[in-house]
């Protein structure tokens, strides 16, 4: 409980920082649009992203570069809420992080413009980054573009895969990785550009991050069905509902066949269905192969030379464990 309260202080610490950015950049008129724009986050969230961001360029370059970094960390942010409002719309979804979605508060069509503007600012946020001292800001364009495109095609995945069975622990992994991976791996190698990292640091830093997120929509996934909503601020069984291809259910209808797990689903029985899940052995498959890829990310981070903040490493050591061990 020590690190784990250590680890949130820096947290809250590394979102203080970006949070004043973020209040001080997204402003203008009209108002109402602003404000369904930074409502959810105004509502909190524990700013993994942008804490990679800080953390990455903080430990390779120092606090130069962690100043450098800011704007990038704000526009990860951006990135990242303008995805959860537009899936909140997608998935018809009432709630988030303990508040009603963005969509439900100010209707879909401005729902859509105020992720618009989000997605707009991030890359607004580069040139910010640039005016700090960026020297690398068009890799770093290309960085957050392409971190874009996979969000977008790892949604897609997840829509799809909604409708059919024919899902594989393959498939899930490649899903994931685009959906949630790839913004943190764009997180921290944003934070190694930052600080003027070499190629094979960015990389490296790349996937770490990418470890990183598979191991953070496993550890969502388990929680989907097995969190508490108090904590989590989501509906307990969502993602059952709405027939989402986890790596439980994958793993439970691999064992099971499909049958009788959709007819649990059809039925609407989803306590069944997660004392099934356990029984299978899916969940604690499940919390194995987000323990495997946390150690890989740690691995890559005690591989790496010439560190100038070994707090940081420490920082982002601790947050890789607290990803697969978090309650919400």
């Amino acid at each position: 409980m020590g690190m784990s309260n250590s680890l949130m202080h820096i947290l809250a610490g590394y979102a203080s920082i970006v949070d004043s950015y973020l209040w001080e950049r997204i402003r203008g008129d009209p108002g109402y649009i602003y404000k369904a724009a930074t409502h959810l986050l105004r509502a909190g969230g524990k700013r993994v992203r942008p804490a990679v961001t800080l953390a990455t360029a903080s430990m390779l370059g120092g606090p130069t570069a962690a100043s450098v970094a800011v704007p990038l960390a704000g526009a990860v942010e951006a990135i990242h809420n303008f995805s959860l409002i537009h899936d909140d719309i997608m998935d018809r979804d009432d709630y988030r992080r303990g508040v009603p979605t963005v969509h439900r508060v100010w209707g879909e069509p401005a729902a859509i413009l105020a992720g618009d503007l989000l997605f707009a600012y991030a890359f607004m946020m580069v040139g910010d980054s640039r005016a700090r001292g960026l020297r690398r800001a068009e890799e770093a364009y290309g960085v957050l573009a392409e971190a874009s495109v996979k969000l977008s095609e790892g949604q897609a995945y997840d829509m799809m895969y909604e409708e059919t069975w024919d899902v594989g622990v393959g498939d899930y992994l490649n899903m994931v990785y685009l959906k949630t991976g790839a913004l943190i791996e764009a997180s921290a190698k944003l934070g190694a550009l930052a600080a003027g990292a070499d190629s094979s640091v960015v990389s490296a830093m790349g996937e770490y991050g990418r470890m990183v997120g598979i191991s953070f929509q496993i550890r969502d996934d388990i929680l989907g069905v097995y969190g508490d909503p108090e904590k989590t601020g989501k509906p307990v069984y969502n993602d059952l509902r709405r027939g989402k291809k986890t790596i439980l259910l994958i793993y439970t209808v691999e064992k099971t066949g499909r049958e009788r797990v959709e007819k649990l689903l059809a039925e609407e029985r989803y306590e069944e269905l997660a004392s099934l899940i356990r029984e299978t052995g899916a969940l604690g498959y499940a919390e194995d192969l987000a323990r495997r890829y946390m150690e890989r990310a740690i691995a890559i981070l005690d591989g790496l030379d010439d560190i100038k903040d070994e707090g940081a490493r420490g920082f982002l050591r601790s947050l890789a464990r607290f990803v697969v061990e978090r309650e919400k």
